[in-house]
Protein backbone atom coordinates (compact mmCIF):
# COMPACT_ATOMS: atom_id res chain seq x y z
CA UNK A 1 0.00 0.00 0.00
CA UNK A 2 1.17 3.50 -0.84
CA UNK A 3 0.97 6.62 0.88
CA UNK A 4 -0.39 9.63 -0.72
CA UNK A 5 1.78 12.38 -1.33
CA UNK A 6 0.94 15.27 0.23
CA UNK A 7 1.86 18.86 -0.80
CA UNK A 8 4.83 20.64 0.83
CA UNK A 9 3.38 23.67 3.48
CA UNK A 10 5.20 26.39 5.00
CA UNK A 11 4.95 27.26 8.23
CA UNK A 12 6.18 30.31 10.02
CA UNK A 13 7.63 30.59 13.71
CA UNK A 14 4.74 31.07 16.37
CA UNK A 15 6.67 32.78 19.31
CA UNK A 16 3.56 33.20 21.45
CA UNK A 17 3.56 29.18 22.03
CA UNK A 18 6.26 29.33 24.15
CA UNK A 19 4.50 31.72 26.51
CA UNK A 20 2.00 29.46 26.36
CA UNK A 21 3.83 26.24 26.72
CA UNK A 22 5.50 28.69 30.37
CA UNK A 23 2.63 29.13 31.71
CA UNK A 24 1.00 25.95 31.36
CA UNK A 25 4.36 24.14 32.40
CA UNK A 26 5.26 26.46 35.31
CA UNK A 27 8.57 27.59 34.65
CA UNK A 28 9.96 30.45 31.97
CA UNK A 29 9.74 31.16 28.25
CA UNK A 30 13.49 30.76 28.41
CA UNK A 31 13.23 27.81 30.15
CA UNK A 32 11.26 26.49 27.86
CA UNK A 33 13.47 27.35 24.57
CA UNK A 34 16.68 25.48 25.90
CA UNK A 35 14.72 22.68 26.71
CA UNK A 36 13.15 22.63 23.13
CA UNK A 37 16.38 23.28 21.82
CA UNK A 38 18.23 20.97 23.73
CA UNK A 39 20.28 22.86 25.50
CA UNK A 40 22.79 20.94 26.99
CA UNK A 41 24.42 23.42 29.33
CA UNK A 42 20.76 23.99 30.72
CA UNK A 43 20.61 22.20 34.23
CA UNK A 44 16.88 21.05 35.27
CA UNK A 45 15.40 18.32 36.77
CA UNK A 46 14.25 15.00 34.12
CA UNK A 47 10.55 15.72 35.72
CA UNK A 48 11.24 19.40 34.37
CA UNK A 49 12.03 18.36 30.78
CA UNK A 50 9.07 16.14 30.79
CA UNK A 51 6.82 18.32 32.00
CA UNK A 52 7.86 21.09 28.67
CA UNK A 53 7.86 18.19 25.90
CA UNK A 54 4.20 17.41 27.45
CA UNK A 55 2.98 20.37 27.64
CA UNK A 56 3.88 21.59 24.27
CA UNK A 57 2.78 18.15 22.46
CA UNK A 58 -0.89 19.19 24.16
CA UNK A 59 -1.18 22.54 23.22
CA UNK A 60 0.16 21.60 19.67
CA UNK A 61 -2.76 19.31 19.71
CA UNK A 62 -5.11 21.70 20.90
CA UNK A 63 -4.13 23.90 18.27
CA UNK A 64 -5.04 21.49 15.63
CA UNK A 65 -7.90 19.40 16.97
CA UNK A 66 -11.36 21.41 18.59
CA UNK A 67 -13.54 17.70 18.42
CA UNK A 68 -15.00 17.01 22.10
CA UNK A 69 -14.83 14.24 24.02
CA UNK A 70 -16.76 10.97 23.24
CA UNK A 71 -17.41 7.30 25.08
CA UNK A 72 -17.22 4.69 23.04
CA UNK A 73 -18.80 1.34 24.90
CA UNK A 74 -18.38 -0.20 27.84
CA UNK A 75 -15.66 -0.03 29.80
CA UNK A 76 -12.10 -0.86 28.71
CA UNK A 77 -8.89 -1.20 29.62
CA UNK A 78 -6.07 -0.58 27.33
CA UNK A 79 -2.28 -1.30 27.50
CA UNK A 80 -0.06 0.53 25.88
CA UNK A 81 4.18 -0.51 25.88
CA UNK A 82 6.78 1.94 25.45
CA UNK A 83 9.68 -0.06 23.54
CA UNK A 84 11.88 3.07 24.95
CA UNK A 85 13.02 3.52 28.96
CA UNK A 86 11.32 7.61 29.92
CA UNK A 87 14.72 8.79 29.36
CA UNK A 88 15.65 7.33 26.33
CA UNK A 89 11.97 8.46 25.65
CA UNK A 90 12.62 12.29 26.00
CA UNK A 91 16.04 12.01 23.96
CA UNK A 92 13.89 10.91 21.01
CA UNK A 93 10.46 12.92 21.35
CA UNK A 94 8.89 11.10 18.34
CA UNK A 95 7.72 8.03 20.25
CA UNK A 96 6.70 10.48 22.74
CA UNK A 97 4.35 11.98 20.45
CA UNK A 98 3.02 8.53 19.38
CA UNK A 99 2.40 7.50 23.16
CA UNK A 100 0.61 10.85 23.73
CA UNK A 101 -1.61 10.90 20.67
CA UNK A 102 -2.11 7.41 21.94
CA UNK A 103 -3.04 8.45 25.75
CA UNK A 104 -4.89 11.49 24.20
CA UNK A 105 -7.60 9.68 22.17
CA UNK A 106 -8.08 6.73 25.22
CA UNK A 107 -8.94 10.33 27.56
CA UNK A 108 -11.40 11.56 24.74
CA UNK A 109 -12.96 8.21 24.84
CA UNK A 110 -12.66 7.44 28.46
CA UNK A 111 -10.59 4.23 28.20
CA UNK A 112 -8.58 3.51 31.14
CA UNK A 113 -5.02 3.39 30.08
CA UNK A 114 -1.90 0.94 31.69
CA UNK A 115 1.46 2.33 30.17
CA UNK A 116 4.51 0.28 30.42
CA UNK A 117 7.83 1.78 29.67
CA UNK A 118 11.26 -0.31 29.26
CA UNK A 119 13.79 -1.04 32.14
CA UNK A 120 16.58 -2.02 31.94
CA UNK A 121 16.32 -3.07 28.21
CA UNK A 122 13.75 -5.40 28.86
CA UNK A 123 9.55 -4.69 28.98
CA UNK A 124 8.18 -5.13 32.27
CA UNK A 125 5.43 -7.33 30.73
CA UNK A 126 3.78 -8.20 34.17
CA UNK A 127 2.82 -4.84 34.69
CA UNK A 128 0.21 -5.42 31.53
CA UNK A 129 -2.69 -7.87 33.69
CA UNK A 130 -6.37 -7.50 32.89
CA UNK A 131 -6.43 -5.38 29.56
CA UNK A 132 -8.61 -6.14 26.75
CA UNK A 133 -6.12 -5.08 24.23
CA UNK A 134 -2.52 -3.60 23.60
CA UNK A 135 -1.14 -0.84 21.86
CA UNK A 136 2.59 -1.55 21.28
CA UNK A 137 4.88 1.45 20.21
CA UNK A 138 8.05 0.83 18.55
CA UNK A 139 10.16 -1.82 17.50
CA UNK A 140 9.62 -5.40 18.99
CA UNK A 141 11.81 -8.79 18.35
CA UNK A 142 10.35 -12.03 17.90
CA UNK A 143 10.25 -13.06 21.65
CA UNK A 144 8.92 -9.95 22.66
CA UNK A 145 6.14 -10.68 20.01
CA UNK A 146 5.22 -13.99 21.74
CA UNK A 147 5.01 -12.62 25.11
CA UNK A 148 2.64 -9.85 24.64
CA UNK A 149 0.20 -12.18 22.74
CA UNK A 150 0.30 -14.27 25.64
CA UNK A 151 -1.31 -11.36 27.49
CA UNK A 152 -4.00 -10.60 24.58
CA UNK A 153 -4.10 -11.68 21.30
CA UNK A 154 -5.85 -8.10 20.52
CA UNK A 155 -2.56 -6.45 19.81
CA UNK A 156 -1.88 -3.17 17.40
CA UNK A 157 1.64 -2.27 16.54
CA UNK A 158 2.91 1.21 16.18
CA UNK A 159 5.74 2.14 13.73
CA UNK A 160 6.24 -1.36 13.13
CA UNK A 161 4.80 -4.70 11.77
CA UNK A 162 6.43 -8.02 12.35
CA UNK A 163 3.46 -9.96 11.08
CA UNK A 164 0.84 -8.45 8.89
CA UNK A 165 -0.76 -12.32 8.81
CA UNK A 166 -1.25 -11.71 12.73
CA UNK A 167 -0.96 -8.68 14.05
CA UNK A 168 -2.53 -5.24 13.45
CA UNK A 169 -0.12 -2.57 12.65
CA UNK A 170 0.04 1.39 11.86
CA UNK A 171 2.49 2.64 10.25
CA UNK A 172 4.44 5.26 7.58
CA UNK A 173 5.73 4.59 4.34
CA UNK A 174 9.66 5.67 4.84
CA UNK A 175 9.95 5.57 1.00
CA UNK A 176 7.56 7.80 -0.28
CA UNK A 177 8.57 10.04 2.85
CA UNK A 178 12.27 10.08 1.37
CA UNK A 179 11.41 10.39 -2.21
CA UNK A 180 9.65 13.49 -1.86
CA UNK A 181 12.54 14.69 0.75
CA UNK A 182 14.90 14.01 -2.00
CA UNK A 183 12.88 15.47 -4.80
CA UNK A 184 13.20 18.79 -2.46
CA UNK A 185 16.72 18.87 -2.27
CA UNK A 186 17.09 18.26 -5.64
CA UNK A 187 15.06 20.61 -7.17
CA UNK A 188 17.04 23.04 -5.21
CA UNK A 189 19.70 22.18 -6.94
CA UNK A 190 21.59 20.10 -4.57
CA UNK A 191 23.58 17.35 -5.81
CA UNK A 192 26.15 16.67 -2.59
CA UNK A 193 23.72 15.12 -0.02
CA UNK A 194 25.13 13.52 3.20
CA UNK A 195 22.68 11.44 5.58
CA UNK A 196 22.94 11.53 9.36
CA UNK A 197 20.98 8.55 10.55
CA UNK A 198 20.32 5.80 12.91
CA UNK A 199 20.71 2.42 13.87
CA UNK A 200 18.04 0.45 16.04
CA UNK A 201 17.99 -2.86 17.37
CA UNK A 202 15.11 -5.69 18.91
CA UNK A 203 15.16 -8.48 21.15
CA UNK A 204 17.39 -9.92 23.78
CA UNK A 205 19.92 -10.35 21.04
CA UNK A 206 20.23 -7.22 20.02
CA UNK A 207 19.93 -7.64 16.62
CA UNK A 208 20.16 -4.81 14.23
CA UNK A 209 16.96 -3.24 11.93
CA UNK A 210 17.61 -1.98 8.88
CA UNK A 211 16.56 1.94 8.72
CA UNK A 212 13.92 2.31 5.31
CA UNK A 213 15.30 5.85 5.17
CA UNK A 214 18.85 4.97 5.07
CA UNK A 215 18.18 1.65 2.38
CA UNK A 216 15.83 4.74 0.56
CA UNK A 217 18.26 7.38 0.77
CA UNK A 218 21.29 4.97 -0.52
CA UNK A 219 19.04 3.59 -3.68
CA UNK A 220 18.36 7.32 -4.67
CA UNK A 221 21.56 8.79 -4.89
CA UNK A 222 23.25 5.42 -6.05
CA UNK A 223 20.43 5.45 -8.80
CA UNK A 224 21.63 9.04 -9.81
CA UNK A 225 25.54 8.00 -9.34
CA UNK A 226 25.61 10.74 -6.78
CA UNK A 227 26.14 8.72 -3.31
CA UNK A 228 29.19 9.66 -1.44
CA UNK A 229 29.56 6.65 1.22
CA UNK A 230 31.86 9.08 3.40
CA UNK A 231 28.78 11.52 3.68
CA UNK A 232 26.45 8.40 5.48
CA UNK A 233 27.42 8.58 8.90
CA UNK A 234 25.39 5.71 11.69
CA UNK A 235 24.72 6.26 15.19
CA UNK A 236 21.97 6.12 17.62
CA UNK A 237 19.09 8.60 17.43
CA UNK A 238 20.03 11.11 20.09
CA UNK A 239 20.94 14.53 19.91
CA UNK A 240 24.38 14.29 21.08
CA UNK A 241 25.13 11.46 18.37
CA UNK A 242 23.84 13.51 15.87
CA UNK A 243 26.03 16.33 17.25
CA UNK A 244 29.47 13.72 16.70
CA UNK A 245 28.30 12.82 13.27
CA UNK A 246 27.63 16.20 11.46
CA UNK A 247 30.83 17.09 13.23
CA UNK A 248 33.00 13.87 11.55
CA UNK A 249 31.63 15.21 8.43
CA UNK A 250 32.00 18.79 8.39
CA UNK A 251 35.56 18.04 9.19
CA UNK A 252 36.57 17.42 5.69
CA UNK A 253 36.28 21.74 4.25
CA UNK A 254 34.56 19.92 0.59
CA UNK A 255 31.69 18.79 2.85
CA UNK A 256 28.05 18.25 1.35
CA UNK A 257 25.99 20.77 0.52
CA UNK A 258 22.76 19.41 1.96
CA UNK A 259 22.35 16.87 5.08
CA UNK A 260 19.48 14.51 5.36
CA UNK A 261 18.59 13.93 9.20
CA UNK A 262 16.48 10.82 9.74
CA UNK A 263 15.29 12.28 13.27
CA UNK A 264 14.78 16.00 14.08
CA UNK A 265 16.72 14.80 17.56
CA UNK A 266 19.62 14.17 15.85
CA UNK A 267 19.27 17.41 13.62
CA UNK A 268 19.35 19.94 16.39
CA UNK A 269 22.82 18.04 17.11
CA UNK A 270 23.63 18.85 13.67
CA UNK A 271 22.67 21.87 13.86
CA UNK A 272 24.86 22.41 16.54
CA UNK A 273 27.97 21.34 15.15
CA UNK A 274 27.49 23.30 11.99
CA UNK A 275 27.44 26.12 14.09
CA UNK A 276 30.87 25.06 15.73
CA UNK A 277 32.53 24.65 12.40
CA UNK A 278 31.59 28.81 11.79
CA UNK A 279 29.12 27.73 9.05
CA UNK A 280 25.61 29.05 8.62
CA UNK A 281 22.25 27.46 8.11
CA UNK A 282 21.32 27.23 4.81
CA UNK A 283 23.76 29.81 3.82
CA UNK A 284 26.73 27.54 4.15
CA UNK A 285 24.79 24.53 4.38
CA UNK A 286 21.09 23.10 3.91
CA UNK A 287 19.41 21.04 6.98
CA UNK A 288 16.48 18.35 6.50
CA UNK A 289 15.11 16.36 9.55
CA UNK A 290 12.57 13.88 9.94
CA UNK A 291 9.57 13.74 12.40
CA UNK A 292 8.33 17.40 12.75
CA UNK A 293 9.04 17.15 16.81
CA UNK A 294 7.02 20.15 18.62
CA UNK A 295 11.28 21.38 18.77
CA UNK A 296 11.61 22.10 15.16
CA UNK A 297 9.99 25.10 14.98
CA UNK A 298 11.65 26.70 17.89
CA UNK A 299 14.97 26.53 15.96
CA UNK A 300 17.11 28.68 14.30
CA UNK A 301 16.45 28.56 11.19
CA UNK A 302 12.90 26.75 11.61
CA UNK A 303 13.67 23.05 10.60
CA UNK A 304 12.08 21.92 7.23
CA UNK A 305 11.12 18.41 7.87
CA UNK A 306 8.95 15.47 7.27
CA UNK A 307 5.90 15.26 9.20
CA UNK A 308 4.84 12.36 10.67
CA UNK A 309 1.10 12.33 12.26
CA UNK A 310 1.67 11.49 15.74
CA UNK A 311 -1.36 12.17 17.13
CA UNK A 312 -3.79 10.48 13.91
CA UNK A 313 -1.44 7.74 14.33
CA UNK A 314 -2.52 7.25 17.98
CA UNK A 315 -6.32 7.69 17.62
CA UNK A 316 -6.02 5.08 14.11
CA UNK A 317 -3.88 2.25 16.42
CA UNK A 318 -7.05 2.89 19.35
CA UNK A 319 -9.76 2.84 16.31
CA UNK A 320 -8.44 -0.30 15.19
CA UNK A 321 -8.43 -2.11 18.24
CA UNK A 322 -11.75 -1.32 19.32
CA UNK A 323 -12.83 -2.98 15.86
CA UNK A 324 -10.97 -5.96 16.65
CA UNK A 325 -12.96 -5.74 20.24
CA UNK A 326 -16.25 -4.94 19.56
CA UNK A 327 -16.67 -6.69 16.10
CA UNK A 328 -14.45 -9.25 16.87
CA UNK A 329 -12.55 -8.64 13.73
CA UNK A 330 -10.54 -11.71 12.69
CA UNK A 331 -8.18 -10.83 9.61
CA UNK A 332 -5.52 -8.56 10.14
CA UNK A 333 -5.68 -4.76 9.26
CA UNK A 334 -2.53 -2.79 8.54
CA UNK A 335 -3.05 0.89 8.00
CA UNK A 336 -0.52 3.30 6.27
CA UNK A 337 -0.59 7.16 7.36
CA UNK A 338 0.76 9.88 5.01
CA UNK A 339 3.70 11.89 5.84
CA UNK A 340 3.80 15.28 5.24
CA UNK A 341 6.91 17.51 3.73
CA UNK A 342 7.03 20.56 5.97
CA UNK A 343 8.81 23.65 4.91
CA UNK A 344 10.66 25.80 6.62
CA UNK A 345 13.90 28.05 6.93
CA UNK A 346 17.22 25.48 7.03
CA UNK A 347 17.29 25.11 2.89
CA UNK A 348 18.41 27.73 0.23
CA UNK A 349 18.07 26.93 -3.36
CA UNK A 350 22.19 26.64 -4.96
CA UNK A 351 23.01 26.69 -8.77
CA UNK A 352 23.73 22.90 -9.84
Amino acid sequence: MEAVRVKAVTEGLNMATIRDIAKKAGVSPATVSRVLNYDHTLSVSEDTKKRVFQTAEDLNYIKKSKKKPRTIGPKTVVGITQWYSESQELADPYYLSIRSGIERACTSHQIETRTMFRNDSKLPIGQLTNVDGIIAIGKYGLEEVEALSKITPNIVFVDCAPNDQIYDAVTIDFRVAVEELIDYLLDLGHRQIGYIGGREFVGTDKIPLMDQREASFSERLKGMNIFNEAWVKIGAYTVEDGYKLAKDILVDPNHPTALFVASDAMAIGAMRAVYEADLKIPEDISLVGFDDIPTAEYLTPPLTTVRVHTDFMGRTALAILLERLREERQIPKKTVVPTELIVRKSCKKISE
